[in-house]
């Protein structure tokens, strides 16, 4: 059976949300999915910098935390998609103000770390 890396920090409102979508790619999963469900080939190809096992891994997780939800159609060959949830759709307004500070202060950082 599957065991995060990580637990869960319930000690604080902030670190358990940051536990929730600590990762390099959930967010950019979560905002992936905020327009319509996708396969997983979909979703790799969307984000074609994270390696196929570490976006499957994460997909897991946030299926888990409730934060997508997990369809499998009974056909065959047997297909999957993922879909955000309303719990994932709430964490949305958060990583809206994170791309907005990100666009924000692009330019800054460019110059520090070059385009």
């Amino acid at each position: 059976m599957y065991e995060r890396k990580i637990p869960v920090d319930l000690s604080c409102p902030l670190r358990l949300t940051m536990s929730l979508i600590d990762s390099k790619w959930k967010s950019c999963i979560l905002d992936e999915l905020r327009d319509a469900a996708m396969r997983p080939s979909e979703l790799h190809k969307a984000l074609p910098e994270a390696t196929p096992r570490v976006l499957d891994l994460q997909l897991k997780e946030l299926a888990d935390d409730g934060l997508v939800a997990k369809t499998i159609y009974p056909e065959l060959p047997p297909r999957s998609e993922y879909a955000i949830t309303e719990l994932g759709r709430s964490l949305l307004p958060i990583l809206d103000a994170m791309i907005a500070w990100g666009e924000a202060n692009r330019a800054l950082f460019e110059k520090k770390y070059g385009s």
